[in-house]
């Protein structure tokens, strides 16, 4: 099967806003006139030549978020769209975005703890961030592994939940609808909040269902915990340090591991005179995504130190090295790497699904081994 490049782009902006929202109750915290730093996210499926030269197509589709957020920047929201809440606001940046070719995604952040998805159909999701404290230990791995001893996280979790009526929100239905997205993320956080108290400052193997408390138990204890609850959840991701964590959906476990990496670069197909031509370079950040059954005994799809050890001499190959000068790597575009880095991570760890990887943020790609992937964010 065929693999498949998305190409990401972020803007962010600062607006004011006062909900006047029919779902919203009166006196509602949201119905005050308040202020946000909000950042939007697109993904976009790109046709070959959409960038003057490959490459370019970063720089292009950064400008294009930048430019539509230099329009709300600082400004009431009002002026632009009547009740600009979340969801009506990623509909219609999906709509400014319509022209873009393969629009796959738009994501709309209103607070680093908060935000909603828009799919390609119009589907949404919203999400809510929050964390809790914890020590646990891993019981079934090997002797001497690190995490067989007893041990602390500052655990992040992020919960994904669809919003239906939402979809129908960036149009008339606003007046029926409207704070659709609000009411969800209000009533998944009174669901999670008595989970979080029985996680919070405790030793999670002393939970029933947590003796092995691995990342990918840990979200999938989550999920069996407040699916029944809450029928609209669709995706449960724990951060178990800021470089690595799990997912599941209900049916499919998920790990990353995040890098960054210090290398120069130079662009053989950008045209003479360009300055992406010359020797330059970036901090990029490196995101690889597994993707196996649930080891029986030990809990986990694949250790995170055999991921670092075995990923690891490619790492050293790329870190504070001139990739231009690697003899396979055909060029230095940010979607050729990260395709050279699949395959290559492929070679070692076949888990490997995904890679991300970001010239600077709000700037790079998503390569992906299949084209028909499932793409949610973290």
């Amino acid at each position: 099967m065929s693999s498949r490049t998305l190409t990401t782009a972020a803007a962010g902006f600062e607006a004011a806003r006062a909900l006047d929202l029919p779902l919203l109750p009166a006196g509602h915290r949201l119905r005050r006139l308040h202020g946000h730093g909000f950042q939007a996210a697109v993904r976009a499926d790109l046709p070959t030549g959409w960038g003057a030269f490959p490459g370019q197509e970063l720089a292009r589709l950064r400008e294009r978020m930048t430019g539509l957020a230099a329009a709300l920047d600082y400004r009431p929201l009002e002026e632009t769209l009547a009740a600009p809440g979340d969801a009506r606001l990623a509909h219609w940046w999906a709509h400014q975005l319509a022209d873009v070719p393969g629009c796959c995604q738009v994501s709309l952040r209103s607070a680093p703890d908060a935000g909603v998805d828009v799919d390609d159909a119009g589907r949404l999701l919203a999400w809510r961030r929050d964390g809790f404290h914890a020590a646990h230990w891993l019981p079934h791995v090997p002797e001497g592994h690190k995490c067989g001893r007893l041990h602390g996280h500052g655990f992040a979790v992020v919960l994904h939940v669809r919003v239906p009526e939402a979809d129908r929100a960036q149009a008339a239905d606003v007046a029926a609808h409207g704070g659709a997205e609000v009411r969800a993320l209000e009533a998944l956080d009174a669901l999670w909040a008595p989970l979080k108290a029985r996680l919070d400052h405790a030793c999670l193997n002393s939970l029933p269902g947590l003796h092995n408390p691995t990342s990918e138990v840990i979200s999938a204890w989550i999920w069996a915990e407040l699916k029944p609850q809450c029928p609209a959840l669709a995706w449960v991701t724990v951060y178990e340090t800021a470089s690595s964590g799990a997912s599941f959906d209900g049916a499919d476990h998920r790990i990353w591991k995040q890098l960054t990496l210090d290398s120069a670069v130079r662009l053989r197909r950008a045209p003479d005179g360009h300055p992406a031509r010359a020797v330059h370079g970036h901090t990029y950040t490196l995101r690889l995504h597994l993707a196996a059954p649930l080891h029986e005994v030990l809990g986990w799809t694949v250790d995170f130190g055999d991921v670092k050890r075995l990923f690891d001499p490619l790492f050293k190959a790329m870190d504070h090295h001139p990739l231009h000068e690697i003899d396979d790597l055909p060029d230095c575009d940010a979607a050729t790497i990260a395709h050279w880095v699949l395959a290559k991570g492929r070679a070692e760890l076949p888990q490997m699904e995904r890679v991300d990887l970001q010239e600077r943020p709000g700037r790079g790609v998503i390569a992906l081994a299949r084209a028909d992937q499932t793409v949610l964010p973290l």
